[in-house]
């Protein structure tokens, strides 16, 4: 079956294969946001290319490729979410959304909001239930209508503002948005990794907020902190002593992660971990780092990296391991 792309006021055909292709930036975009892993947001994506594909096959008429697509997939999230509150329970230690190296148009060309994919912000949508997530998101960060949203969740449109309502308070209330400029923020990241990388405990502690938290994510696979490590001495010292446990000087480098200034630890030429940042309200102080060391979710930037996935089991000594735990 053929779809139509709009086009003034003609009709342009387009192939099955050729419309869904138009639409999955949007549709990695939305599946990235909603469920925090890229492993998981392409098979939401090649599950709705199934659907997509069978629908065509049995001449389904879809008059609105870009509605059609866009709710099935968010369907097909919110599927996933359900189970995957479970998997979080069951999760060893923190868990962390998997870290992007960029941005890639994919995944954050298609949203004027640059801001919801910052790991903190990605962080923050785990508190809500999925129905809160996937209405606020596609309400306040892709600018669907409530009429069109109420269709995707199967709920009404008043409830689906109340649901935008509930979770838009919620983020604020527990993230306040801050306006630090992208200049700042690297400025503040690079004295961070000027600090680590020389040792300066006096270096590293100026650009940590007195009440700084740092989450670990080894996922039960690599022995990092299974709980968050609190306050400015004891994150500044944490930070250090992995650093001196390592027998290969790792190197601490910039690196653009989900849009926003970031570093990656390099251990011989392999990707350690990967580090995101949230700032205080001026944006000279760092509040919180996330640290991501869990192997399968460090192979996608990897991959971008081209670099291979350290093996920290075998880097690290045996005091060490039992120190990271």
């Amino acid at each position: 079956m053929t779809t139509y792309a709009a086009s003034g006021n003609t009709a342009t055909p387009r192939s099955d294969t050729e419309s869904f292709l138009s639409f999955r930036p949007l549709l990695f975009s939305i599946a990235y946001r909603m469920l925090g892993s890229v492993a998981d947001a392409e098979d939401a994506l090649q599950e709705t290319w199934l659907r997509w594909r069978h629908a065509q096959e049995q001449g389904e008429e879809i008059r609105n490729p870009k509605a059609w697509l866009t709710t099935t997939l968010s369907r097909i999230c919110l599927d996933e979410l359900g189970s995957a509150r479970v998997k979080r329970e069951q999760y060893v230690g923190a868990w962390l959304p998997e870290p992007l190296a960029g941005a890639t148009p994919d995944v954050a060309e298609t949203a004027p909001d640059h801001e919801s994919l910052s790991t903190a912000f990605l962080v923050l949508l785990e508190s809500l239930s999925p129905k809160e997530r996937a209405v606020f998101l596609l309400h306040d960060v892709f600018a669907y209508d409530f009429a069109g949203i109420a269709g995707i969740v199967s709920e009404s449109e008043t409830y689906c503002r109340q649901l935008a309502r509930r979770a838009r308070a919620h983020m604020v209330a527990r993230r306040p948005r801050y306006e630090v400029d992208d200049a700042q923020r690297e400025r503040l990241t690079n004295r961070f990794i000027e600090a680590v990388s020389n040792g300066d405990m006096a270096a590293l502690t100026a650009v940590l907020a007195e009440d700084v938290v740092a989450t670990a994510d080894g996922g039960g696979k690599v022995n990092a902190a299974r709980k968050p490590v609190i306050g400015r001495d004891t994150v500044a010292t944490f930070l250090l002593r992995l650093f001196e446990m390592l027998p290969t000087r790792p190197e601490l480098r910039p690196q653009a992660i989900n849009g926003e200034p970031g570093a990656i630890t390099v251990i011989g030429g392999a990707i350690g971990n990967a580090v995101t940042f949230d700032y205080d309200y001026v944006g000279d102080r760092i509040t919180h780092l996330y640290i991501q060391v869990n192997p399968d979710k460090l192979e996608p930037l990897a991959a971008a990296l081209h670099a291979p996935v350290a093996d920290w089991k075998a880097l690290l000594p045996r005091r060490g391991k039992e120190a990271a735990q």
